[in-house]
């Protein structure tokens, strides 16, 4: 993980003893499909020239991004793993991942 990830606030240190940072925080509830602001895009640095299809942006419960996984997964007919709030699915399938979230109503989806 790079540098610009791991301090999303842009705060680097702070002086209140009873500060929090929002970083590792698990959501209580899972939002509905129309409200989930997913991304979809293929990546291929750092992973010995192969292509995986990442989905992030998912807000909710550990349990249902799990799920959203195994049926993405299952979809491409392919392998792939659930961490960081990521799913990385092994290979191009943007397009294929995209159409199913749009069919199954996560509207804010985009592809880049």
């Amino acid at each position: 993980m790079n540098k610009k990830r791991l301090n999303k606030g842009g705060i680097i240190y702070s002086t209140d003893p009873d500060f929090r940072t929002d970083e590792g925080r698990v959501a209580e509830t899972t939002l509905e499909p129309k409200a989930q602001p997913l991304m979809v895009w293929l990546d291929s640095k750092n992973r010995a020239g192969k292509s995986v299809t990442i989905v992030t942006g998912f807000v909710g419960k550990a349990e249902d991004l799990e799920k959203l996984g195994k049926s993405l997964k299952s979809l491409c007919g392919t392998g792939g793993t659930v961490k960081d709030g990521e799913i990385i699915i092994q290979g191009d399938h943007r397009d294929k991942v995209f159409a199913w979230l749009q069919k199954n109503g996560y509207a804010k989806s985009k592809k880049r």
